[in-house]
């Protein structure tokens, strides 16, 4: 799951999702039986053969893999390659039609990030501040920009709209934003257009600067970078009293690459009625990656694999699916989902209208676990709001069959960070389950399912730690039994989605 660097959806999107919030709800509560179809043949065989232990050499393959390339598993790097491969073959000899979809990346190595204050009038004194540079930053000029701080305005979307920059007040400075809310791409945006020469964001909560990113090079209008939520709230106080100077630095260097997404489909069932199942493949740079996200990619792995021996690929009446059901591993998740978007932006409208629902799982063995369920039909009135027309249905599905198990769970937000975001943005409806990342465990939720309040639901989150050591195989066999009622309901029945 990719770090909250900026979200995706565009405000066209979001209204979509909007006037279809009003009607999934009024589905659900119109037909409760749909919502809950009676557990079928195939949802049973799979829920029953699918175990932690089979897809735990998954896992133990990531794990190898990454060992063996440098302790990760990065789009565009071999390891991500040789996973990639790994899930291609073994498929392929499950008797799926698979495939390879390339795709060009780009990859930033920064060789100077740093902000240096120069004083002024108020009161600021000379000093060196901790400072990340923007993933896909344009670099500032050699030698540094160097010019007077002016402060976006600070609200409730602070930087998002050309209402935060004060006319003429920021035209060849440097603009002080508060993260928050808006993606950084249109506070960068916003910044450039007020004639703000570069940005800097400083961070809303925590000791650490803003890590921010963009999507490419093409994103980076203006030199970018971010710094710590105290020397922000420093500069701003100092600021108020009179002009601040600094010098920003920034050298980065972005390199071209190639990863890959893997698909895999089921050769019966109907092509206009697609069940999709993703899961992302690749890590972060800095670890293995096997809770984030080796888990989702072996459940669906094994899910897949068990579902051939269903005989999901085999000619003869009863052992098809009803359903095409279409399997996806997407590579650069965590450089902003570009695997899914560039598979969905691949699509004609036609293939797009092909598809009846997204199931995403990613995170699903996290070592201090959570059950959270996609909140489909915004029940919980949080966030983005819910998804399109049918992401309730599925909502129910996953919480029914959660219940019947007697397995606690709540609702996780629409927001953006993980690949259903380009399926929903384009009216598809979407679901699945994740386990938690850097967010904190409540006494409540400790009271609930087990674990550590006050602590991380990760704490490996994006970390050299995120190793085959440290996950949780109940959790892990929980989504998996999810994963398993899910695909083998819906490649027979879509009767509760209303098709």
């Amino acid at each position: 799951m990719r770090a909250i660097r900026h979200r995706r959806r565009s405000i066209p999107a979001l209204a979509a999702l909007a006037a279809a919030a009003v009607a999934a709800p009024v589905l659900l509560a119109a037909a409760p039986a749909a919502a809950h179809p009676r557990e079928g043949r195939l949802a049973k065989e799979l829920v029953e053969e699918v175990t932690a232990r089979g897809a735990y050499r998954h896992l133990a393959k990531f794990q190898q893999i990454a060992d063996a390339n440098g302790g990760n598993r990065a789009a565009g790097t071999p390891g991500h390659a040789a996973s990639a491969a790994y899930v291609h073959d073994t498929l392929k000899k499950a008797g799926y039609q698979v495939s390879y979809q390339d795709f060009d990346i780009y990859e930033a190595r920064t060789r100077t990030e740093k902000t240096t204050v120069l004083g002024g009038a108020g009161g600021e004194a000379s000093r060196e501040l901790a400072t990340a540079a923007f993933t896909f930053t344009k670099s500032t000029p050699a030698g540094g920009l160097t010019a007077a701080l002016a402060l976006a305005r600070v609200d409730e979307s602070p930087g998002c709209e050309a209402e935060d920059y004060a006319a003429g007040a920021f035209t060849g400075k440097i603009a002080l934003v508060k993260r928050g809310t808006c993606t950084f791409v249109e506070k960068q945006r916003a910044a450039a257009a007020a004639g703000a020469i570069g940005v800097i964001v400083y961070n809303h909560s925590g000791t650490t600067p803003v890590r921010g990113s963009f999507s490419s090079p093409a994103e980076g209008i203006i030199p970018s970078a971010g710094i710590t939520l105290a020397d922000g709230q420093a500069l701003t106080a100092a600021a108020a009293k009179g002009e601040v100077s600094v010098r920003l630095e920034l050298d980065q260097e972005h390199v071209k690459k190639t990863t890959r997404n893997v698909i895999a489909e089921t050769r019966g069932g109907r092509a206009d009625r697609v069940v999709t199942v993703g899961a992302h493949l690749d890590s972060v740079p800095e670890g293995p990656g096997i809770n984030d996200n080796g888990s989702g990619s072996a459940g669906l792995l094994e899910v897949a694999l068990e579902l051939a021996d269903e005989g999901a690929n085999k000619k003869g009446k009863g052992k098809q699916t009803a359903n095409k059901v279409r399997f996806a591993w997407w590579s650069a998740e965590e450089l902003g989902l570009l695997g899914s978007e560039h598979y969905v932006a691949q699509l004609s409208e036609q293939q797009k209208k092909d598809i009846a629902l997204y199931l995403n799982f990613d995170m699903i063995a996290s070592p201090n676990p959570v059950q959270f369920v996609y909140d489909g039909d915004d029940s919980d009135k949080t966030g983005e709001g819910a998804g399109p027309a049918g992401s309730a249905q599925i909502e129910a599905l996953i919480n029914g069959f959660l219940d019947k198990k007697g397995k606690p769970h709540e609702g996780s937000d629409f927001d953006g960070r993980s690949d259903y975001g380009p399926f929903i943005a384009n009216g598809i409806p979407a679901g699945g389950t994740f386990t938690g990342a850097e967010g904190i465990k409540t006494p409540e939720q400790a009271a609930r399912y087990g674990g550590t309040a006050g602590a991380p639901y990760d704490p490996n989150y994006h970390g050299a730690g995120d190793t085959l050591k440290n996950i949780d195989l109940k959790a892990f066999d929980t989504n998996l039994d999810v994963i398993a009622h899910a695909v083998g309901t819906y490649a027979q029945d879509l009767g509760s989605l209303g098709k």
